[in-house]
């Protein structure tokens, strides 16, 4: 069985890579074959020179990903068939021969950790030559530091405790220590849903309440009139990072907040804004956010029972290059290699959640309105250069929201209405 495992997870690494670059490799010939002419249905809307740079950015950051996925590849072939992890477990095992929860932690965090290192020069990249060539940089390399620490410092803080819970449970719980790590697991992601707005959010950003009292009567107006009750609205300074603009509400329970970025305050007008606002909270009215949090308790239930059989058989450790069976070293081969066994998941989870970008699209049709939300929508495509015409199959793939073509094709009825 050990070498049978070993051949699947060969052939799996081998073809997800392979269907990855043929993706990436469509994805750019798509969009470059599309750069000469602005779809007739954005021409009157829609530069050539935004929509040329638009196809240049999406090209420049598919080209990245190839390498980036290049890397992770070579990456996850060392870490298992070529000693990596096993070299990792001994070393810790000669410094800390009689604590094995926190060899595991280190184990754990020690792979976590070259990973984040070989990642690193990608968003650095990214950050300061595609996103500065294109006009949407707004960081000083300081502030990337900074921000790399502080996220750091609250993955540490957030991170170790679920590690070592799970570290504990997984050696002294018995049978059913995954049941128990699901339920602590379940927890915890709703304490950080809670939290999120309030206590980690601003680490990051600023958050000041809306000002514009004209702006704020039409939302609050809106709001009542959907239902929908919040702890404010804020505005986040997106500038002082990135040129993108959005909107969204966060947070869970009580703690909901409506949240505006200061660029999209910037570049939309009142009827725009409130068109997004009503999208935004046609998430809420459809339970997305409610229904995403159940599909993701139900995954991580079917993932822990999962990892709970895996970790009784010896041929899941040997088959990836891991000697001796532990607790910690079940858990790292599972994070590191399940993404391998849920690719096939990727373009049903994209379309489920396309499905919901259209159901909050047709509600904010309806309580605002709708060729508000279409000038809206091709304003936040135009300045975020996001490409109108990406490839169909790596969209279905990969996109969480539709194609603009797609998306404003489905608004039309309303706008005849």
């Amino acid at each position: 069985m050990t070498h049978t495992f070993t051949l699947i997870f060969v052939i799996l690494l081998l073809g997800t890579s392979i269907v990855k670059y043929w993706l990436a490799s469509r994805q750019i010939a798509h969009v470059q074959a599309k750069r000469g002419q602005v779809p007739e249905a954005f021409a009157e809307k829609i530069s050539l020179d935004a929509h040329q740079k638009a196809a240049d950015y999406s090209i420049a950051k598919t080209r990245l990903a190839i390498k980036e996925m290049a890397v992770e590849v070579l990456l996850l072939l060392a870490f298992t068939l070529g000693g990596g992890l096993q070299w990792l477990d001994s070393h810790w095992a000669n410094v800390l021969p009689d604590h094995e929860i926190i060899r595991g932690a280190l184990v754990i965090c020690s792979a976590l950790l070259i990973s984040a290192i070989l990642e690193l020069p990608f968003d650095y990249y990214h950050t300061f030559t595609i996103d500065e060539k294109f006009g949407f940089n707004k960081m000083s390399p300081k502030m990337f530091w900074v921000d790399l620490v502080k996220h750091t410092l609250v993955g540490i803080v957030l991170g170790a405790p679920i590690l070592f819970a799970a570290l504990w449970l997984m050696k002294g719980a018995g049978q059913y220590w995954w049941f128990y790590l699901w339920l602590v697991w379940s927890i915890f992601n709703l304490l950080i849903l809670a939290i999120y707005p309030t206590f980690i959010a601003p680490l990051f950003n600023k958050f000041t309440p809306l000002t514009d009292d004209a702006l704020k009567t039409r939302i609050e107006a809106l709001l009542q009139k959907c239902g929908f009750k919040s702890q404010g609205l804020f505005v986040m300074d997106g500038s002082t990072r990135s040129g993108h603009g959005n909107a969204y509400f966060t947070g869970f329970g009580n703690s909901k907040r409506v949240v505006f970025f200061d660029t999209l305050l910037e570049r939309l007008d009142t009827d725009e804004i409130e068109a997004v606002l009503a999208h935004e909270l046609g998430h809420f009215r459809h339970n997305h956010v409610i229904k995403r949090i159940i599909l993701m308790f139900v995954l991580s239930f079917a993932g822990l029972a999962l990892l709970g059989w895996l970790a009784q058989q010896p041929w899941f450790y040997q088959g990836l290059g891991v000697t001796e069976s532990s607790s910690h070293m079940a858990l790292l081969l599972f994070l590191l290699v399940s993404p391998l066994f849920l690719f096939v998941l990727r373009p049903f989870m994209a379309g489920y959640s396309r499905k919901n970008e259209f159901e909050a699209d047709d509600y904010a049709a309806k309580h605002a309105n709708a060729q508000h939300l279409v000038h809206a929508l091709v304003k936040l495509y135009r300045d975020n250069a996001s490409t109108l015409t990406p490839d169909p199959v790596h969209s279905n793939f990969y996109d969480s929201h539709p194609p603009a073509s797609i998306r404003i094709a489905k608004l039309a009825p309303y706008l005849t209405a």
